[in-house]
């Protein structure tokens, strides 16, 4: 008992000392080494936008070469507007609709390069400037065979294009369209890059569009007869069409194409210059020789233009050309699937005299024409 009674009393002052040791301890550290809790700092920073509760706004002018062709070109673009007359049809007469599309001004007396096709049997034309301005136009001529027009209107002109070398060209150079989308949209801006040159493409008409620039800046209905420019603001294209694919095809998007600066410059020039452009004119009418018209009709060449008529006193008479003969060849240029018929002939002009190669009865026959002028 004695033995257990001094186990409990040094196990008690054991605890005793222990605790009395760690109240002195913390005493002393809290004497020795004050401590104060710092005072909670809330930051509404965050990254960029807003610091301290502040937000920055940034005034830094970007300009790129892109948005300072289109400053300076732009002013030159005008929409191009006119009406269809009402017509009688099988469910009765429809109304007069208005149709649009794009064009850009050559000279400052107001001479301006459209398409063809945004002008042809179309009244009441008139343009709409860049500032809004409408002024009413007058066809001056029109080149079907290039899906070419220009037109003329009155008053002060706010900028001129100037005109590109498209000789130049390379796939993968940087262009800009600028048009009117849909008639609404005026002086809308694309970009994209020159995909090809040298495209052909069938008119519908028997004959093709030649040496065309195809490119996948968005062209759009409304963008027909607007300007292609270069990187330098130089127009290199007259935008004409673009190709979607139909029922029998594949979609396709980013297939535009525009006629070259060097073709639109060579005809508006000589429009502004004599108020028409001249072709030049043989004096025959023709059907196309293809292949399978060669085989239904058991024909000695695959491609060519079968003559069905010849004009009196016209070029073709005084070569010698007779109804039945196939043309195959004009000058240098072999009619095929790529060289129609018409292309062959408008390769040449008014008053040159050209070598006209014909099968007949089985032979071939070379014959000299000299080509004159039809407008």
């Amino acid at each position: 008992m004695r033995k257990f009674i001094r186990v409990i009393i040094l196990i008690t002052t054991a605890a005793a000392s222990a605790l009395i040791g760690a109240y002195v301890g913390v005493q002393i550290a809290s004497s020795s080494f004050p401590y104060e809790a710092p005072e909670m700092q809330i930051s509404t920073s965050t990254s960029g936008s807003q610091q301290n509760g502040k937000i920055s706004i940034s005034s830094t002018d970007i300009s790129t070469t892109i948005t300072e062709v289109v400053e300076r070109v732009e002013p030159a673009v005008v929409t191009v507007v006119g009406e269809i007359p009402g017509q009688r049809t099988f469910f009765g007469i429809v109304g007069e609709q208005q149709v649009s599309g794009s064009g850009f001004i050559i000279t400052s007396d107001g001479y301006i390069i459209t398409n063809n096709h945004v002008v042809e049997d179309v009244d009441n034309i008139f343009v709409v400037l860049s500032g809004g301005t409408q002024a009413p136009a007058q066809v001056v001529s029109r080149d079907v065979f290039s899906d070419l027009a220009v037109l003329k209107v009155e008053g002060d002109m706010p900028a001129v294009v100037t005109m590109g070398n498209s000789d130049l060209l390379k796939p993968g150079e940087t262009v800009i369209a600028i048009g009117s989308p849909l008639g609404t949209f005026r002086n809308s801006v694309t970009s994209g890059v020159v995909s090809a040159t040298g495209r052909g493409f069938p008119s519908g008409r028997g004959y093709n569009l030649e040496n065309l620039i195809q490119t996948d800046a968005a062209i759009n209905s409304g963008n027909s007869g607007g300007p292609l420019i270069n990187l330098a603001g130089e127009v290199i294209g007259v935008n004409t069409l673009v190709i979607r694919g139909n029922n029998n095809a594949a979609s396709a998007e980013g297939l535009g194409f525009a006629i070259p600066s060097n073709t639109a410059r060579l005809i508006s020039e000589q429009i502004v210059a004599q108020g028409y452009f001249a072709r030049p004119y043989l004096g025959v009418s023709v059907q196309p020789v293809n292949p399978s018209t060669a085989e239904r009709y058991n024909l000695p060449v695959e491609w060519g233009a079968y003559v069905t008529d010849v004009g009196a006193n016209t070029p073709a008479e005084g070569a010698g050309i007779q109804a039945g003969d196939i043309i195959v060849r004009i000058g240098n240029q072999a009619i095929s699937e790529d060289i129609r018929f018409i292309n062959a002939l408008f390769s040449y002009t008014p008053g040159d005299t050209v070598e006209i190669e014909i099968l007949r009865q089985g032979g071939r026959e070379v014959l000299q024409a000299t080509l004159v002028e039809i407008r």
